[in-house]
Formats: structure tokens, sequence, C-alpha cells
């Protein structure tokens, strides 16, 4: 196995994921088989309990894991499943030292950091980077690890020490370390600085690490005077700095690190160059330009809670993206605070209140994501009456799935009181409860999460039209509240379609409206399984309805 270990320096949120993604890419385009690890160094368990304001959104795997939000992009980049085991935690790792003490596995041994935490990092590593990930038998050739985090921080440091130790075991020609970096520019002077590299550079080294490539986040491309500084101080050839420079998506990453021949001495540092070929990332390129020249937009409205941060919705976002080029679009996400349409806010904050309510009018879409809490319910509520009375595209996605029960229970059916026991445990009308199996005591990892199976009982359905004539669909779940089955048979009377459920054909995956061009909500999470090529076809639909192309393109 080979190992390529891209770790931060100097400050957080430099795009480490999107580089060890870009490289992934690069690597599979030179016919190579490439795995992925993200270290994410906090003590978590997982990111299942974190708030979306914390880390940003948590991603869901097929097998019920919940991890950083790096692993969607991997998955997105190197279009690969992936398992829980690809994102390693502070937590998991100290648990398993700490269930093998307790059996007496180290033989009544003083458990330490080093060795045994550090060797439980590399037997991980090890373990995990034999695991396939595309589809086919036989491990991958390359494993791509991301080290979350800036180097010099004290939570990871036993995993700088097992990467060291086992940068030595399997030899320099089996490891290659890229080291991401801010080159700043300051405004009075506007010189670019390569002292925090070279600082950073300094302190890894002091931890037993030497870079072999340094990848440069600049706003404007590197000058030549300033690659040959960061050459002669940080001990990096001049031809291993790669410079990653702002561009206009994210698409054209693995594009750059191609033209700077980042491939070739990747390749030559792994001594791979004997096995690859020469880089075929003609798709990528034709995906990078085709956006750029797009200059239709489409308007969508994103009604959420969390919206101070867009990362808390990074795979709509990229799944709203993969639909909308598909239609040669680009998406125009019109972010809604939640709160900020219900009645209190018109008294409160009458602007935001004005303002929000006009963005919504406008609108092509509506789109409203998941959540957890009562915050923001209300304002949700209205949006998707509107969206219902006024016959606009309207997509619900778990929490959003809910809201449109709840809002068609209370405004159809007069169940004024109609609600969620998650939001009002007295509710006289509990039209979406607590599932059963779900645990009230614990938080991490009780819900039902993971890839789960929803029987499309209807071929007529427009989602199963969309899947292309299904009779069943794999989705990624997250949720630990339902639809109440025993409000079904009302539900369907008033007119709401409850056209997909589970396996036990009581629980409801997928609601739509008949009389509506596209009214759609499903439990499940379709986001997760969106790629740049293949968006969802949910997705899709819904981008193709806000143009009223819908019933051409299922007609095709």
């Amino acid at each position: 196995m080979k190992y390529v270990l891209v770790t931060g320096g100097v400050v957080s949120g430099l795009g480490k994921g999107v580089t060890a993604s870009s490289i992934g890419v690069v690597l599979e385009a030179c016919g190579l088989r490439v795995t992925s690890i993200k270290i994410d160094p906090y003590l978590n368990t997982d990111a299942g309990t974190m708030s979306p304001f914390e880390h940003g959104e948590v991603f869901v795997l097929d097998d019920g894991g919940e991890v950083d939000l790096d692993l969607g992009n991997y998955e997105r980049f190197l279009d690969v499943t992936l398992t829980k085991d690809n994102n390693i935690t502070t937590g998991k790792i100290y648990q398993s030292v700490l269930d093998k003490e307790r059996k007496g596995d180290y033989l009544g041994k003083t458990v330490q950091v080093v060795p045994h935490i550090t060797d439980a990092i590399k037997d991980w590593i090890e373990s995990v980077s034999l695991i396939p990930v595309d589809g086919k038998e036989g491990q991958a050739d390359v494993c791509v690890i991301e080290l979350g985090g800036t180097v010099g921080d004290i939570e990871s440091m036993p995993f700088i020490e097992a990467l060291r130790q086992l940068s030595f075991s399997v030899g320099q020609e089996n490891f290659c370390l890229i080291h991401v970096s801010l080159i700043p520019v300051l405004g009075v002077v506007g010189e670019q600085k390569t002292k925090p590299t070279q600082h950073s550079v300094r302190e890894l080294r002091a931890l037993g690490l030497t870079p072999h490539f340094l990848a440069c986040r600049s706003a404007q491309p590197l000058l030549e005077a300033t690659k040959a500084k960061l050459s002669q101080f940080c001990h990096v050839p001049a031809a291993n700095i790669l410079n990653i420079h702002d561009v206009p998506n994210i698409w054209h990453v693995p594009l750059l690190l191609r033209n700077q021949n980042a491939h070739h001495s990747i390749l030559k540092q792994l001594n791979l160059t004997s096995v690859a070929t020469a880089p075929d990332l003609d798709s990528w390129t034709k995906m990078a330009e085709t956006f750029d020249n797009l200059t239709d937009h489409v308007k969508i409205a994103m009604v959420g809670k969390y919206i101070g941060l867009t990362d808390s919705y990074l795979s709509v976002v990229k799944a709203l993206l993969h639909a909308c080029i598909a239609c040669s679009l680009k998406p125009q996400i019109e972010w809604i605070a939640a709160s900020d349409l219900e009645d209190e806010s018109e008294k409160s904050t009458p602007e935001a209140h004005a303002a929000a309510w006009k963005i919504l009018k406008s609108a092509e879409c509506i789109l409203v994501p998941g959540g957890f809490g009562d915050r923001g319910v209300s304002g949700m509520v209205l949006a998707a009456k509107y969206a219902r009375e006024n016959k606009v595209p309207y997509l619900g996605i778990c929490l959003g799935m809910q809201i449109a029960v709840i809002e068609f229970a209370r405004s159809v059916l007069g169940l004024e009181r109609a609600n969620s026991t998650e939001f009002d445990a007295q509710t006289p009308d509990p039209v979406v409860i607590f599932m059963p199996e779900g645990s009230r005591t614990h938080m991490g990892s009780t819900m039902r999460l993971g890839s789960r199976r929803t029987h499309l009982e209807s071929r007529d359905s427009l989602t199963s039209k969309l899947y292309g004539d299904v009779c069943y669909v794999d989705e990624r779940h997250r949720h630990r509240y339902e639809v109440n089955p025993e409000v079904s048979r009302v539900l369907e009377e008033a007119g709401l379609r409850l056209v997909g459920k589970d396996d036990t054909g009581k629980r409801i995956e997928v609601i739509e409206l008949h009389d509506h061009p596209f009214y759609v909500g499903v439990q499940f999470h379709p986001e997760f399984k969106s790629r740049p090529t293949r968006p969802s076809p949910l997705f899709l639909g819904f981008i193709l309805a806000a143009r009223k192309l819908l019933q051409t393109h299922l007609s095709s």
C-alpha cells in the first residue's frame, strides 16, 4: 500500500479536504485505484452528536456511519462508497484501546499513548486502507489520508507520532507527505508572505515529518520568487511546490494539480511511474468549463435553521449544483432563516420578515432540508403552505417531509394543533412521532441510519418515474422521528399520496401531491448519493419542475 498524507498548517479551513480529494482524482485519472481516510483529532466518537455550527453537516454513509463532511467530498470526487471506519477520531481510538485494556489484552502492561495509542492508530490505518471502496475486488493502490486540524494542535500529537512511525515502517517509496499551507498577502505591502509557511514546516519537521510537497493556498498564483524562497527555507524542491490559488469552482483544483505536473512528482515519490498512465481528466475539464460558461440562473429558496454556516447543508448545495449543471443552469440559492418567516418575526424584526417573504415569493422552487429542534418550524410550515397553495415546486427532505405532513394536516384536514411530538409532546394530533425503536437516553448512533430500502408502491408516482420506473430505491437515512402510521389512511383520503414505504409497509418514506407540478417529501437524504456526473433523480426533477421542463423530461 502507498500512502499520501495531507496535513495543514497556519490556519484551519484552508481546503485540505478538497486538496486531498483532488489528489485522489488526479491519481485515479492515472489509472490507479484510490481509497481515503479522514482523521479527526476531536474526542467525539463520531460527528453524529455535533451541531452543524461546529463542523458543518454530518455526512451519512451506507453503513450508517455519521462522519465528517470531508468524506462527502471524497465520495463525490472519487465516486467511491466509504465506511465509517474511514473516519478515525480520537474517541474511536481511545475507546478501542480501553476496551482491549478491560479485556486484559495488554497482559498487565501499563497502557500508554506510546506505544499503545500510536499502535492502534497505525493498525487502524493499515487495516482500513485494504478495504475496497470502488466496487471492485482487491485493495486499492493508494490511500490518501487527511489529518484534520492544524500542525501543532495538542490533540493531533498522537496521530502525528503514529504517522511518523508509519512513514518509517513502510519506507520512503511508499509514503508521500503533502503539507497544505497559506501564503497570505498583506494589504498594505502587497507582498506574498512565506514566513507563516516556514514556521509551519519547521513545526512539522520538529515532530519528525518532512514534507515532500507544499500545497500553497493563495488568492493569486504564486510568484516564482515566492516559490524560490519557500524552496530554500522549507527544504522542498521548487518543482514540488504546488500552488492552489482561488478558482471559479472547486472542479478546477484537480486540473490545477495536473497542469503543475503534480501527478508526475507524486508518482515518482511513490515509485508508481511504471504502472500509471497519463492523466485523463477530460470529463473534469468539461465539467469545470461548462459551469464557468453557464449564464442562466434558477432561483432556489432554501428555508432552513442553520443558514449562518452554509457548510451545514453542504451535500444539499452540491446536489443542487449537480442537478442544475445537468439542466445547463447555475443555482442561485437564496438562504432564508425559517424563523424570519414566522408571524412573531413580523413584530420583532419587521425588515427581516419582509425580506424573507419577498425572497420566498420570488423563488422558482422551495427546498426545506433536514434539521432537529423546534426553532424555525413555524416558518417552515408557512413555506410549505405557500408552495402547496401556489403550485411552487417543493422538495422536503427528512424534517422537510415531516413539515409538509404537519402543514397538510393543519390546513387540509383542519387539525389546527397537528404537530410532531418532537416540537409539542402534548399535541392532541401527533402526525409525526418518535420511532418506537429509538433511544430516549442516548443520542449517539441511536437514530435510523444508513442505506435503507424504500418500496415505491406505485410506478405511476413521480418519484418512481424520476428514478427510472423502479419499484424500490436504496437511499441513506438519518432520523429518529417518523410520520405516524395511524394517520396514513386519513392523509391519503384527503389527497396526500403516500407512495413510498419501508420493508414493513408501515413506515412512510415518500409523499407526493397529485395536482401539483412537484410537491415531494422524502424521509431519506437523496443528497448524500448525488454525484457530479449522476445527479440525484429527485433533485434533477425538482430543478426541471422549477423551469417547467419536468414533463418533457419524463416523456423523453
